[in-house]
């Protein structure tokens, strides 16, 4: 199966503040802990085996994972991992994701299939050891539109409901209506058949969002071995109370992320999240509202909820699960729940999680190492063969449309459309003018240089004019470059982030994930182009 790698940078698809990540740029050593190479594993382990809450949230991790399985078909290898996060042997490299209808985009398989790979490479590396794959529901997330649809060939298969709070906790109602579209759409044959009976049981066979994902991502990860975790859980927050009582109190990720935030404005860098004073949510009954301390009292924003500082803290003891973490210090849940040495995430959470570290120290808690999920662009073996024809190259294919057309008009033309050997004589040619007047009479100086500037422009004006002429002759030969390339970069975005699993499922069957898992190596800093 042919492969090929393309730097981050080279893809112009990437942040330069993730390229500076992944180039190790020293400027960023302070917001990490240690970059992941196989050799660090070893000092995290080490750090991690310190941690002294671990011994007793393995005993709740176990029973809880143990209870959210019950009535699921699970694998041998998924019961072995759960049973052996008891041991102090084992260790969990972790992905998160929100509860996205079907998947989502297609680099959900790449999230999960770059912590299965790894857990299986430190595995290898160290074999004294046991690394457990986890997938962190985002099942408390509140934005519905985010995750109510994928697209489907172009198509957007949506799910409307009307219903509030945490996500995980929908009813699956009206996802029979979201059934019939889909039956339509993914048409007939052995492959759709399955997609079909996939997205029955999942969301017509469960009662809520949650389960229905819980579901599904085992049928197609349980093999390998997956464990799936909804933290939305009362023992699991219970483990958490000692930080939440601290940010309620404290402010402590108000106060420690501000003066990171601070740090990467003053090197230039984008921050993707900004803390709040309290970065805690209350979710009951369809709630889930935002905690502010106003007036020497607590309350829940827009509603009639209200606690003093005491009245608080026992309602945190009482009910742990009501309380639910932000985006900002949910990363330091998953930290206390589980025995966690690498968070693998896109290229947005990246640098959401550098913003943090100093939030776990202030807190007490390891910051794991902090890996960029693998990227991939899939093509058919077709598509492959267009592509060689038309003598198109995966970095062509990374261009954005503009140049990508031009590009090509200038290959296929059988006139030379560039002007630049033409510029660069005329150039060299007003350099003897410049020194002529410079001999004779510096006035004319500024008079050389206008022409020059007109003549230059005018050679560049006759460029265009001639590409826009090459560009009407041409048109049904780039018309096939730009449907190929629409149909790999579809909406000038990458597919990963817009195209359904579904699509490529159809064509590759049950080897897609498989082959996928061959392939890609979540350790390798490059973007991966396959042909399957």
């Amino acid at each position: 199966m042919p492969t090929d790698c393309i730097p981050y940078r080279a893809t112009n698809y990437f942040s330069d503040f993730i390229c500076d990540y992944l180039d190790q740029n020293p400027e960023l050593k302070a917001l990490y802990n240690r970059f992941p190479t196989l050799e660090n594993f070893k000092a995290q382990i080490e750090e991690k085996s310190k941690s002294g809450h671990l011994e007793h949230s393995r005993k709740v991790l176990f029973e809880t994972l143990t209870n959210q399985y019950t009535n699921y078909k699970t694998s041998e290898i998924t019961l072995n991992n759960i049973e052996s996060l008891k041991s102090e042997n084992t260790f969990t490299i972790t992905t998160g994701h929100q509860l996205n209808l079907f998947t989502g985009p297609l680099y959900f398989l790449y999230k999960i299939i770059s912590t299965i790979n790894l857990t299986e490479q430190l595995k290898s590396e160290y074999p004294d050891y046991n690394f457990v794959p986890v997938y962190w529901m985002a099942s408390e997330d509140h934005d519905f539109d985010e995750i109510n649809y994928f697209n489907f060939k172009g198509k957007k298969i949506q799910w409307n409901s009307s219903q509030t709070g945490a996500v995980g906790h929908f009813n699956t109602d009206g996802l029979e209506d979201v059934y019939e579209v889909v039956a339509a759409e993914f048409g007939s044959g052995k492959f759709a058949e399955q997609l079909k009976e996939w997205f029955k049981k999942a969301y017509l066979n469960h009662t809520n969002l949650a389960d229905a994902t819980r579901y599904f991502a085992n049928e197609l990860f349980g093999e390998f071995g997956l464990v799936i975790i909804d933290a939305d859980h009362s023992a699991l927050k219970r483990l958490f109370i000692p930080q939440m009582q601290k940010e309620l109190v404290e402010q402590t990720a108000f106060k420690t992320v501000s003066e990171t935030n601070k740090t990467l404005e003053d090197l230039g860098l984008k921050i993707q999240v900004n803390p709040r004073e309290i970065n805690l949510f209350y979710i009951h009954k369809g709630l889930r509202g935002r905690i502010v301390f106003e007036n020497d009292s607590y309350k829940v924003l827009d509603t009639e909820i209200t606690w003093n500082k005491d009245e608080l803290s026992t309602h945190l003891h009482e009910h742990p699960e009501r309380f639910s973490p932000n985006v900002i210090i949910r990363p330091l849940y998953q930290e206390v729940v589980l025995p966690n040495l690498c968070y693998i995430g896109g290229g947005g959470e990246m640098i959401y999680w550098l913003q943090l570290k100093s939030n776990f120290q202030a807190q007490g808690v390891t910051f794991p190492m902090l890996l960029l999920r693998n990227s991939a662009l899939v093509k058919t073996k077709k598509q492959a063969e267009k592509l060689d024809k038309l003598n198109i190259s995966n970095s062509d294919l990374f261009l954005n449309r503009n140049t990508f057309i031009n590009k090509k008009v200038r290959q296929i033309s059988n006139i030379d459309i560039d002007f630049s050997d033409q510029i660069a004589f005329l150039t060299q040619q007003f350099q003897a003018l410049y020194q002529l007047a410079e001999q004779t009479d510096k006035s004319f100086l500024g008079a050389v240089k206008a022409q020059e500037v007109k003549q230059i422009k005018g050679l560049k004006h006759l460029e265009k004019r001639l590409l826009k002429a090459q560009k009407r002759k041409l048109k049904d030969q780039i018309e096939r470059c730009t449907e190929l390339q629409e149909q790999l970069f579809p909406g000038q975005s990458l597919q990963e982030r817009n195209t359904n699993f579904s699509e490529l499922y159809l064509d590759f069957g049950d080897d897609l994930i498989p082959e996928l898992k061959k392939l890609l190596q979540p350790l390798k800093k490059e973007f991966m182009v396959i042909t399957m």
